[in-house]
């Protein structure tokens, strides 16, 4: 099969089906060869970037440059972040010169995402759909988080999640968030008729033991449905490391005696789920490697995560503590998955905010498939406009802050600054930025946006020729506690609208593979400051190789080639990612109206801040609930509540 793609340069290509290639031209293995993998020679046209990675060409496998169908690298891509930070070094400090517009708006938004979108519908709902509003985000996609992945192979289109996955939370939607969710045409209630529950009758979880940390490869299926004993007598390990896993997974002993349970969360809670496993619990050290991959609350890795944390998350190692249940809200009920994750709320409020990006009048079932018109975001006759690929770099007050006669909003786009006037702003970029952008803000507030260190991450997804080989071996999900992608799994198998989920082992699907960064003996802070860094430095090509290399160990044996079975393959990089959350660990007590999200969320005369950074929590509903306070802050500063 070959495939007709476009490049930057307009110019159709046409690219040889995966076992062409092979079959012609390579005959080397993927590592340790010089010749280029399959997956890069699609991106042939592919560019260097100032932090060192290489940028795939804009190619989609439907054979054009629609954003939601661009592989490669995305997320956070080369030439969406380079003029965000050069804000951050200084290069836009003091006065900034822009050409102006002209344009003038009620409210200007400053980033695309879930709670920009709120945020113009919010406004839009409190003073009328004619006002003139503005969303400006960096990116060539709206939605933020919220990524849409489309792949198209053989005239089918496989769809999956890149950001934001779910309406899901550990604590309850609000009134406001699931108000916006009803507005939209969701039905929550209706999720379990969606989700096709025989698809993956009979697979279970499996864990991927490595070579490196354990006694050699292999692929152990059960996890949570097999007994322990069971499962660990089927693992490579040493007789000692076993013995050793299977004594902490099955005993119930407390280990830490003598303590009252009040005086036991309080230990807990300042102790790591490392020193209580070792300096309590007895693990053996070279036992260690199995916890490795555990991610508990926004990227707590077992040496930065709270104890009691781990408990509350359903962590091993508490069967004897007798300590009251105290699990994470689960709200079972008020959970939804869409096929491209929470890619289609923003999808439902793009068409609300700019009807004619959808044709017709789109539902939740309609909208799954729909192709959204890019064109149409930004025009002149409609009171709501969305500009990508445009990224701000100040915001300040004409005038005094307590008195100003407007907001100067300076974006670049195609290399030259412009500016535009506005009412009010609403801030819903990541916190940290902000700082940069709004020079004028007060220095307790940019310190208090400095705080946070956002989660780095990837959300890769691969398209696959089968999963015959997942069948094969009995598993739908993998944990690889050392693996450069630390979970793997099919698909959630959601049919919606005219979209159906894969339902054959022999058809093509789409595995969604997570990586998060870490740097182990550094706070969880620092730890994710370092990540980012190497994060940024890491080439494309070096991520496809060890997608390549880890997907080939783990299902080998089920008789999986990476170099024949892998279609396609988009690495969602979020160099800024989840939204930072305190912890008893790493950050002092301190009452809740003293945390720095409080204090960098104060609206400073018409500018306002939103994100889910503003709420410390990285969630939809969040996002959503800091918008509508946001838009409060922008009615307050023209007295209109």
């Amino acid at each position: 099969m070959t495939t007709t793609r476009r490049g930057k340069d307009g110019e159709a290509r046409t690219v040889i089906d995966r076992r062409e290639f092979i079959g012609g031209v390579v005959a080397t293995t993927l590592l340790g060869s010089p010749a280029r993998s399959a997956t890069a020679s699609v991106a042939e046209a592919s560019s260097s970037t100032k932090d060192g990675t290489a940028a795939p060409a804009a190619s989609g496998t439907d054979g054009s440059d629609y954003p939601p169908a661009l592989s490669g690298l995305r997320g956070q891509y080369p030439g969406s972040f380079e003029i965000a930070h050069e804000a951050r070094d200084g290069q836009f400090s003091g006065p900034v010169s822009a050409e102006d517009t002209g344009e003038q708006y009620d409210l200007v938004v400053v980033g695309g995402g879930i709670s920009g979108l709120s945020s113009a519908y919010f406004f839009r709902q409190a003073l009328g759909a004619d006002r003139k509003v503005l969303i400006l985000d960096n990116h060539d996609d709206f939605g933020g988080h919220a990524k849409r992945n489309e792949f198209h192979h053989d005239g089918r289109m496989y769809l999956a999640f890149g950001g934001t996955m779910s309406i899901e939370t550990p604590f309850p939607y609000s009134y406001t968030a699931k108000t916006l969710i009803s507005e939209l045409g969701i039905d929550v209630s209706s999720y379990q008729k969606h989700l096709d529950h025989d698809v993956y009758q009979g697979l279970e979880t499996g864990v991927f033991f490595d070579r490196e940390h354990f006694d050699g490869d292999r692929l152990v299926a059960g996890m949570g449905t097999r007994p322990w004993p069971k499962l660990f007598a089927q693992a490579p390990l040493s007789p000692r490391v076993r013995s050793d896993l299977t004594r902490l997974h099955t005993e119930t002993v407390d280990y830490l005696p003598g303590l009252s349970v009040s005086e036991k969360i309080e230990a807990l809670k300042h102790m790591s789920y490392q020193d209580y496993l070792l300096k309590h619990a007895g693990v053996l050290p070279q036992s260690l490697p199995f916890f490795a991959g555990e991610s508990f609350r926004n990227n707590m890795r077992v040496d930065t995560c709270p104890a009691y944390t781990a408990f509350r998350y359903g962590a091993i190692g508490f069967a004897g503590s007798k300590l009251p249940p105290d699990p994470i809200y689960d709200e079972t009920k008020y959970n939804f998955h869409f096929p491209d994750g929470n890619a289609t709320i923003a999808r439902l409020l793009v068409s609300r905010l700019v009807p004619s990006v959808f044709s017709g009048e789109p539902s939740v079932e309609s909208i799954v498939t729909a192709r959204a018109d890019y064109q149409a975001l930004d025009q002149a006759n409609h009171p709501t406009r969305i500009r990508l690929k445009s990224t701000v770099i100040r915001v300040e007050h004409l005038g005094s802050p307590a008195n100003p006669s407007g907001v100067r909003i300076v974006y670049m786009r195609d290399g030259r600054a412009h500016q535009v006037v506005a009412d009010n702003v609403v801030m819903a970029c990541f916190n940290n930025i902000v700082r940069f952008i709004v020079p004028g803000l007060p220095e307790e507030q940019k310190r208090a946006l400095a705080y946070p260190s956002k989660v780095p991450l990837y959300y890769t997804n691969v398209l696959l020729r089968n999963w015959e080989p997942w069948k094969k071996l009995g598993v739908k999900e993998i944990h690889a506690p050392n693996g450069y992608h630390t979970f793997s799994m099919l698909n959630i198998p959601v049919s919606l609208g005219e979209y159906r989920c894969p339902a054959d082992p022999r058809e093509p699907t789409v595995v969604w593979m997570v990586r998060n960064p870490n740097k182990p003996g550094l706070s969880r802070k620092e730890q994710q400051r370092v990540a980012r860094a190497e994060m940024m430095s890491t080439p494309f090509e070096r991520i496809e190789r060890e997608i390549h290399s880890q997907l080939d160990r783990m299902l080998g044996r089920g008789g999986f080639d990476a170099r024949r079975d892998i279609l396609d393959l988009t690495v969602n990089r979020w160099a800024h990612g989840y939204a930072y959350t305190y912890d008893t660990l790493g950050d002092p007590d301190m009452p809740d109206a003293e945390r720095p999200h409080v204090i960098g969320r104060r609206a400073f005369g018409r500018i306002a801040i939103a994100n889910a950074d503003a709420g410390a929590a990285a969630f939809t509903n969040v996002a959503i609930d800091q918008a509508q306070r946001a838009i409060q802050d922008c009615l307050l500063s023209r007295g209109l509540t």
